[in-house]
């Protein structure tokens, strides 16, 4: 099954009741995709690569920028200018040569989105626009695929999990984008780039814990974490919000093709 060189990589992990080596064998079977391979996806990646995630695919239509090296720790210096999906593929290969890593230099859109995460089992959302946020989980509800939701901005943070049948989606909670430039951007307000690390990082223990399926998933419950107070605090969900337009009783969006919202922002990259 594993190599010894393997065996001795995982043992930590074998050593775990609720992992084992039956549980690091799922690990290698699986396959996740990150969507965005900037603040919260630079540590999902790692540490899911750290893992043993068979394979991980890395979706981004950017450049590594200077700006990006202050939280964005999958990149390096010498990585400006080049393609995050490149410079990710090749950090991730000396963390764990195991892992395949399937790239897709892109920014999604109603167009690729359901190709692009059909072959996967579990996504975390890692993108810092709201038209992408919405995009990414209209998709995963239709197309029934589990994924991790994850928003930084300045000193704060937050997560979710969507799990299909099991509590609202994004859309249940926020409804609606807001109005363009009602709420600043990362590279408008400023973010503290360890954020980031604490954000992704549980996104990244979300996918663990699905795939294991081990633990309480984050679903029907959005965890809020205040950095400067050092603050954890949950808002439970009862259930699905009936006038979803993606899940609810009566759903209008039944292809991501009909999120007019999307294109509420004019130029923006999804």
């Amino acid at each position: 099954m594993f190599s010894t060189q393997e065996i001795e990589r995982y043992s930590r992990h074998i050593l775990l009741k609720g992992v084992g080596t039956k549980g690091q064998k799922i690990l290698s079977d699986s396959k996740v995709l990150i969507i965005g391979a900037g603040g919260l996806g630079s540590p999902s990646a790692l540490y899911l690569a750290a893992a043993g995630i068979g394979t991980i695919g890395i979706a981004d239509g950017d450049q590594v920028d200077l700006s990006n090296l202050q939280r964005q720790i999958l990149h390096k210096t010498q990585a400006v200018g080049q393609l995050k999906t490149v410079s990710a593929k090749e950090t991730i290969a000396e963390i764990n040569p195991h892992v395949k890593v399937e790239i897709h230099p892109l920014f999604v859109s109603p167009e690729n989105i359901a190709e692009l995460i059909a072959p996967y089992d579990f996504v975390i959302e890692g993108v810092d626009n709201f038209p992408a946020k919405f995009l990414i989980n209209d998709a995963c509800v239709l197309a029934k695929k589990p994924f991790s939701h994850g928003g930084i901005l300045q000193f704060s943070g937050q997560l979710m999990t969507y799990i299909p049948g099991k509590g609202p989606c994004y859309r249940c909670i926020f409804e609606e984008m807001p109005p363009e430039n009602e709420i600043p951007s990362c590279s408008e307000a400023g973010v503290l780039g360890v954020m980031g690390g604490v954000i992704g990082s549980l996104q990244g223990l979300e996918a663990l814990k699905y795939l294991l399926q081990i633990g309480e998933l984050l679903t029907s419950q959005m965890l809020i974490f205040d950095g400067l107070s050092m603050s954890f605090r949950k808002i439970f969900y009862k259930s699905v919000n009936s006038e979803c337009k993606v899940c609810g009783n009566e759903p209008v969006i039944t292809d991501v093709a009909k999120s007019i919202e999307l294109y509420r922002y004019a130029g923006c990259k999804i």
